[in-house]
């Protein structure tokens, strides 16, 4: 398969785009992903890289000469609403206009099928992922959700926290929310039944698998195996990569440089690597370097 990509310069943002045709998917598994320089006064790469997977889904990148954590975002577009999972590591809309790059793409979406109420949500509650939450707050049509246990509880109608998979509906099509905790208290992951695509935020991807609660991160990995095993997953997608093209090389924490990175999707058979992994290990917290990602506990 092809794939075009563009660079799109506007005097607001520049945006990296790969817009395959409507039937096309793009292959996340080449390696287009901006990736930083070695010196970032010389990075001519746009603060956020824009890639279109299908017709209604995006995935964003931050420029990791904007912050080295260069989490990735996720927009998926319903009939009635558009999700836009996690907000990035900046506040500042200057270098890093995350609120305007998500406005054009649900622009250029309304002009052809109608208005959509945005919702900005969250993979869980740490600073590198809500970050630009406030360029969200107060505008039109726009809804930013709470970080707490108890505010996803309340949007997502949840009564059996962490037990309970949740439904959010979009317009024809249907999200499933997994709280997944343990690395943090209010992790979750997302599903999208329409792509086949889950999101597991910093729980599970190709790097450093910080684990603050042991016993809560090993019952939400079997807890996310579990739903592997009765929906089908097209692939699994985190919000980081930290691991090199070598097993079991990750890059140091503050890399600003990674141009041989780990592909950004991983598969089943991974995950349940990592399951089988946190069984054997039981219940003592100990680090264990696997090829695709490091179990990492944390205090």
């Amino acid at each position: 398969m092809k794939l075009k990509i563009a660079i799109v310069i506007s005097s607001l943002f520049m945006i990296w785009s790969c817009r395959p045709s409507i039937e096309d998917t793009a292959d996340l598994n080449v390696q287009y992903w901006i990736h930083g320089s070695e010196n970032c006064e010389e990075n001519i790469d746009p603060p956020i890289q824009v890639v279109q997977y299908n017709r209604n889904t995006w995935i964003l990148r931050q420029n990791k000469c904007t912050n080295y954590e260069a989490p990735f975002m996720f927009l998926f577009i319903g009939d009635e609403k558009a999700l836009l999972v996690d907000t990035g590591a900046t506040k500042d809309d200057d270098s890093f206009p995350l609120y305007k790059t998500v406005k054009q793409i649900v622009d250029d979406w309304t002009k052809n099928n109608g208005e959509v109420e945005l919702i900005v949500a969250h993979t869980h509650k740490h600073g590198d992922h809500y970050a630009a939450d406030g360029q969200f707050e107060g505008k039109p049509n726009t809804t930013v959700l709470g970080l707490e246990v108890e505010d996803l509880m309340t949007f997502y109608k949840i009564s059996n926290w962490p037990e309970e998979i949740a439904d959010l509906e979009l317009g024809n099509r249907l999200m499933k929310i997994v709280p997944i905790p343990g690395h943090q208290a209010s992790s979750i992951a997302i599903y999208d039944t329409a792509t086949k695509i889950l999101l597991t935020g910093d729980t599970f991807y190709p790097g450093r698998l910080y684990v603050k609660d042991w016993n809560a991160f090993k019952m939400s990995i079997e807890r996310l195996v579990k739903f592997t095993d009765n929906n089908e997953i097209s692939m699994i997608l985190g919000n980081h990569i930290e691991m090199t093209q070598t097993a079991k090389v990750d890059y140091p924490m503050g890399t600003i440089y990674q141009p041989k990175e780990h592909q950004l999707p991983l598969s089943v058979l991974v995950l349940k690597e990592l399951s089988f992994a946190l069984t054997k290990l039981g219940d003592e917290p100990i680090k264990e370097v696997h090829d695709s990602f490091i179990i990492y506990p944390v205090e």
